[in-house]
């Protein structure tokens, strides 16, 4: 394939290509299983290869489910947004106007959150918490009723913090405007007026179909399917357990490509909320793996060729990546169980796309040749939040080091300690030397702390997340 091409050709190509190759590139890459669906045109191909498990051996069919992940965050976004086409939220009223039961260490900052802080990434507080309140449907109002104690790292708005936490919030607001569960809210309001057959809120739908399971390394490092399938259910909004085929995924996004309605003209969402959530909210430093900017929900990539509003997730030992490029009604989604994940979305989606809308996304971030000197005295020092430990040191020599020490959920599932080597990037960007799951990581230092003498130093390390300094 090569070169962008019309939408009935481009589609074609596309399905020929994907038999010629996914299985050879699926197993070029050590992915147990995957499956990828593309949309144009409103018409859809999909491809599968590999097995289920390991363990089971059980192929991968185009009717397999995969966990969706963080991916997961659009779907809730869209609920969220539903409340505002129905009169019942506005996005920028206190959220404690219509969520008075949160409760979080900064009072002060409570009091200024909107929806969009949450949203957008910008509400500040601890972004990690995982706690897993049971298996009951009221699994999400026990988990805000854990916040209690939830650290704030910065002011509501200040900048861009991935939040996990905020979107099960977020899920617990859909719960309370709707008068229902999450996982009903979704069943009702979004799978079934889309006709999306396979869309499981949780194991107990997803055990109806042939479903796959997630890969993580061993020991001896090899890869073997994991002993737990899925995350607590208290983080559902957030994307622990969602699960679908890659062909109902591209059904949702094909929604939001036809301006809000269901291919039978089922008004879903209100077109003025489609836009909103790929209006570019915020902008993002330069990270690894993730876009230029954040909209409600949506992760937007700028490319020469136009913009791409995506996103991507990561469950255990499962990963998903959903891209969509509007202006030419093209998306690709790719669902995995383990593996170099990476290496097969450049050689699958990101070609794909190249091929069907001529827009090339970058390169994943990688060190230069000659990394310049810069000093780094305002960098050095502890951080710290509740998943990680971090600390920044230079050796003797002048080289610049990053220790990461898991703990909490991160150390109960089994995540060892980390030294990673680091290079100037970019400003006071830094990166990895060697790659860490196939990626080099990108450590942004941000903000201003004074020393004990007074001397500036960096508040923040970013890399996605925001870790606050702890020393």
């Amino acid at each position: 394939m090569s070169s962008a091409m019309s939408s009935q050709q481009g589609l074609d190509a596309a399905s020929a290509w994907l038999e010629d190759n996914f299985d050879r590139i699926v197993a070029e890459h050590g992915v147990p299983g995957a499956t990828v669906a593309v949309l144009t045109d409103g018409r859809i191909t999909a491809a599968a290869a590999g097995v289920t498990s390991l363990a089971t051996g059980v192929p991968v069919d185009t009717d397999t489910v995969f966990q969706i992940g963080s991916i997961t965050k659009i779907w809730t976004t869209t609920l969220v947004m539903q409340l505002v086409d129905d009169g019942l939220l506005d996005l920028d009223r206190p959220l404690l106007d219509y969520l008075p039961e949160l409760r979080i260490a900064d009072a002060e900052a409570a009091t200024a959150l909107t929806t969009r802080h949450l949203l957008t990434h910008t509400a500040g507080f601890e972004g990690d918490i995982f706690t897993d309140t049971g298996r009951g449907e009221d699994a999400i109002e026990k988990y805000v009723a854990t916040l209690t104690d939830l650290p704030q790292l910065f002011a509501p708005g200040e900048t861009f913090s991935y939040n996990n936490t905020a979107f099960v919030v977020l899920g617990r607001l859909v719960e309370v405007l709707r008068g229902a569960p999450y996982d009903e809210v979704l069943l009702e309001r979004l799978a079934g007026p889309l006709g999306l057959a396979t869309v499981s809120p949780s194991p107990y739908e997803a055990i109806r179909h042939r479903a796959a399971t997630g890969h993580v390394p061993g020991e001896d490092g090899e890869l073997a399917a994991a002993t737990t399938w899925a995350l607590a259910r208290s983080n559902a909004p957030a994307g622990s357990m969602l699960a679908m085929t890659a062909t109902d995924l591209l059904g949702f996004a094909r929604m939001h490509l036809d301006g809000g309605t269901a291919a039978d003209g089922t008004r879903v969402l209100a077109a003025e909320s489609v836009a909103a959530m790929q209006a570019r909210q915020v902008d993002l430093p330069r990270l690894a793996g993730m876009g230029d900017a954040w909209g409600l929900g949506w992760e937007l990539f700028d490319t020469p060729q136009g913009t791409v509003v995506a996103h991507d997730g990561g469950t255990i030992g499962q990963a998903a990546f959903l891209r969509v490029v509007p202006e030419a009604g093209v998306a690709i989604a790719l669902l995995t169980n383990g593996g170099d994940v990476f290496g097969l979305f450049s050689d699958v989606v990101a070609a794909l796309l190249t091929d069907l809308t001529g827009v090339v996304l970058a390169d994943r971030p990688a060190p230069p040749a000659e990394p310049s000197t810069v000093e780094v005295d305002r960098f050095l020092g502890r951080y710290a939040d509740t998943i990680y430990d971090i600390e920044v040191s230079q050796d003797g020599d002048g080289r610049l080091w990053l220790d990461r020490t898991p703990k909490d959920i991160h150390a109960e599932i089994g995540e060892k300690p980390i030294r990673f080597e680091l290079v100037h990037f970019d400003g006071d960007s830094f990166i990895t030397a060697e790659p860490f799951h196939g990626i080099h990581v990108v450590f942004a230092f941000i903000g201003n702390a004074p020393g004990p003498s007074g001397e500036a130093r960096a508040k923040y390390v970013h890399y996605g997340r925001v870790v606050s300094r702890a020393d």
